[in-house]
This record gives structure tokens, sequence and C-alpha cells, in this order.
């Protein structure tokens, strides 16, 4: 029987017992260990269709839209609160929305984790999700998780200078009156060119970076440099399908958005699974 329910306590010290090793084995990390090597394979639609199978199953099997309800959703309504009461900040309500593509992978670490141990043991709990942050891996999985934090930020400014160059600098006066602007003047119609050219030049340098970065970083100690290499090239060996993931993560995250950011109580967690699964598919050992 798969364990879901817990002491949120219990889940968190349970996670964070195996950071308090030492930060030399974490600065060891960074820079792997010598080993098995990574054989990147091609990968076909039918294995994009079965990483979302799977992601699904795990999804259903885990409950993890219970973890993200509790976990995540909160920072989102906090987020959605400041928004609301900060005239002056509606202009990034889009911009945030899509920063979401941005820094998914950090959020999904724990539910490779989950679907990387229910390979192995097949009874596995929430606190799988935790029990990433220890010293044999940490350090990495941090430094990615700033870098994308890094691109994140970066892409909020780049936004704020679109709109001050397009419908700013003023603030809007009223959400009716900026939706207004946005959609029935040129400017707004630049804004919104400009954003998504702007914004999808970032998506696919943080897919190009990230798409197995994070899972082979949970899976094996090979390194940052490795497992960024590695994504590069399962992105080279195989551009149409990756960019048809990339499309299906768009697609399926813009959905999420709506209403309310509601569904991606949902998406975020399939997308989490399905990509471990993708993973699996598109790297091999030898």
């Amino acid at each position: 029987m798969v364990k879901t329910i817990g002491n949120p306590l219990s889940w968190f010290f349970q996670g964070v017992s195996g950071a308090s090793r030492s930060v030399g084995d974490a600065t060891v990390a960074l820079s792997g260990e010598a080993g098995a090597t990574p054989k990147v394979r091609s990968l076909s639609r039918g294995d994009l269709s079965d990483a979302l199978r799977k992601g699904y199953a795990d999804f259903s099997r885990f409950r993890s839209d219970v973890m993200f309800l509790v976990m995540i959703y909160p920072a989102i309504g906090l987020c959605l609160s400041f928004f609301a009461f900060h005239r002056a900040m509606l202009p990034m309500l889009f911009p945030l929305a899509a920063g979401f593509l941005l820094l998914g992978p950090v959020v999904a670490i724990g539910l490779y984790e989950m679907s990387r141990q229910a390979e192995r043991r097949g009874d596995v709990g929430w606190s799988a999700a935790l029990s990433v942050i220890r010293a044999e891996n940490i350090g990495p999985v941090l430094v990615m998780a700033v870098y994308l934090l890094g691109v994140f930020l970066i892409w909020m400014l780049t936004a704020m200078k679109i709109y001050d160059w397009t419908l700013g600098p003023q603030p809007p006066q009223s959400l009716t009156g900026f939706m207004t602007d946005v959609l029935t003047t040129g400017p707004g119609w630049t804004m919104i060119v400009v954003g998504i050219a702007v914004g999808a030049v970032f998506a696919v340098t943080v897919l190009a970076v990230s798409l197995t970065t994070f899972p082979m970083l949970i899976d094996r100690r090979v390194g940052l440099a490795v497992a960024v290499a590695t994504s590069l090239r399962v992105m080279q060996k195989n551009p149409a399908i990756v960019a048809r993931w990339g499309a299906i993560v768009a697609v399926l995250m813009l959905i999420g958005t709506v209403p309310l950011f509601l569904g991606l109580i949902v998406v975020l967690p399939v997308l989490g699974h399905a990509t471990w699964h993708l993973y699996r598919a598109a790297v091999g050992w030898v």
C-alpha cells in the first residue's frame, strides 16, 4: 500500500536530516564521480506519450496534487493577493504566470525523487519528495536552482522594461483598463508580440539546460557540468521531439494558470513525474 498521509513535520525532518552531512561531500558532488557514462538515446512521439501516461499514473498513485495544494498553492495565493492590492504590478501578472515555465524544473525536484524511488522500491510516501535534500546531490541541485531563479528574475525585469517601452511607464488605472489597452491598441499588441518572442527565448534556454539535468543529478553523482552537457545533447539529438515536449509543457502550463492558477495543482505534478520518465527514456548508462 502506498503511503500518502503523514505528519508534515515528520516529512520535513526526514528530508532535512540528510543535509546534516559534511559540506565537503556536497562540494565534491558539483564535479561528480568517475563511473558510468551517460548515453543519449533517440526519442519518438511515443516516448512523449509514454512519459505523460506514466506521469499521470504516478500523480494518481501518490496524490501529489494534495502535496502541491498544501505546500505550493498558498505561496501562489500570496502572490496573487500581492498583485491584487498593488495596481502598479498588474502588468507583471502574465509574466509571472509565464515564469512558472522557468521555475517548473525546480519546483518538481521532489516529484523526480518520488518517481525514482518508486521505480526501485515500489512503495514510497510523500517524505520521499524531501529526501532529495542530502549532501551527495544538494550542491549541484542548489546551483541549478539558483541559476533558474536568476533567469526568472531577469525575465521579470525584461518584461517590466517591455511594458515601460510600450504601454508604460505609468501604471494602469484598473485591471479592465489595462486589458483594454493591451487588446485594443497598437502599443498593447506590440507588447504582446515582443513579450511572447522574448519569453520564448528564455523558455528555450531553460528547456535546453534543464530538460534532463535535475533528474540526472538526483539519479546519479555525475556532476553539474556532465548533467547540463547531457541535457544539451538530448536536445541536439532530438530537436523536433524536444520542441514538441516544450510546446506540450507550455500549453499545459497555460491551461493550468486558469482560473487563478488552480490548474497548476494538477498540471505541475503530472509534468514533474512525466519529466522523470522522459529522462529515463532519453538517457541510458554505459
